[in-house]
């Protein structure tokens, strides 16, 4: 799948790029399976501002996906391959032997009429959810449990896939996307296949206003703010920002500061960190 280039009519429409959607297949969303979505604009309950630079934007609906896969040893059949305005993948519509329709994650391969399966026996093919003690070592895995019956939590954005290094003494080696290899439960579920929409990532916005559709507001430099608004701030010209390297508005540095907790309960999970040699 390439994705979609303009010609340059405008400046924005010079450098733009869109998503190609050879892939969708059905263009309207299941109403069974859509929920309002309240924007928040980055505030908490308070109405403080906890995550800065969010409003605005687009509409959206929220498309209930199935992360936990509770539906087992029932084959489903995908009648057709969405595109979700929540996340970076596509989705697939599936709708099991029993009439129950859900929405999950649509792996790379994965084709309308294709048959999927969420079970212990089930095929090494792409799409089934199986437990990771049944799935073999060397085979490429998405939407991976931390917690038995929690739900997928692991890779679950577009191009994105984990492969199973190794299982011993009733523990699997996962190793992620970021290049980190975890210890995952055998009993934690995970499904065959890369993740959907692989060019994703070579997608251009090409203008400002994109972004807001998205509902991102702008970030202005700290190094033009007020010394009141930001460390960087105040000066006469373009003056340096007189500190050793730079940092957040609340003064943390923001190169090579490690923000990870040392005592962090999950640190024993982690065999090889992403950034080691």
């Amino acid at each position: 799948m390439a994705n979609k280039t303009f010609k340059p009519t405008t400046p924005a429409r010079r450098n733009m790029t869109v998503p190609g959607f050879e892939e969708i297949t059905k263009k309207t969303p299941e109403k069974s399976l859509i929920t309002v979505l309240k924007k928040h604009a980055g505030r908490n309950n308070t109405g403080k501002i906890t995550v800065r630079h969010q409003g605005g934007g687009n509409r959206i609906k929220y498309r209930i996906i199935d992360f936990k896969k509770n539906i087992q040893d029932v084959p489903a059949k995908v009648l057709g391959i969405e595109y979700d305005p929540n996340r970076t993948a596509y989705i697939a519509l599936l709708q099991y032997e029993t009439g129950e329709k859900t929405y999950s994650i649509a792996p790379v391969g994965l084709t309308a009429g294709d048959t999927v399966v969420n079970s212990a026996n089930a095929d090494i093919k792409v799409g089934n959810v199986l437990p990771i003690a049944n799935i073999p070592v060397g085979t490429v895995i998405h939407n991976i449990e931390l917690y038995p019956g929690k739900g997928a939590q692991l890779v679950r954005s577009a191009g994105a896939f984990a492969q199973l290094m190794a299982k011993e003494n009733g523990v699997a080696q996962v190793r992620l996307p970021s290049g980190e290899v975890r210890i995952v439960r055998l009993d934690c579920k995970a499904t065959i296949g890369q993740v959907g929409n692989t060019e994703h990532e070579n997608i251009k916005i090409g203008k400002a206003g994109k972004k807001r559709h998205m509902g991102i507001r702008p970030t202005v430099r700290g190094s033009v703010m007020n010394p009141c608004d930001h460390p960087h701030g105040g000066g006469e010209g373009r003056a340096p920002i007189g500190r050793p390297t730079p940092v957040t508005p609340w003064g943390k540095p923001t190169i090579g500061y490690k923000t990870r907790n040392k005592k962090a309960r999950t640190n024993k999970f982690i065999v090889k960190r992403r950034n080691d040699k």
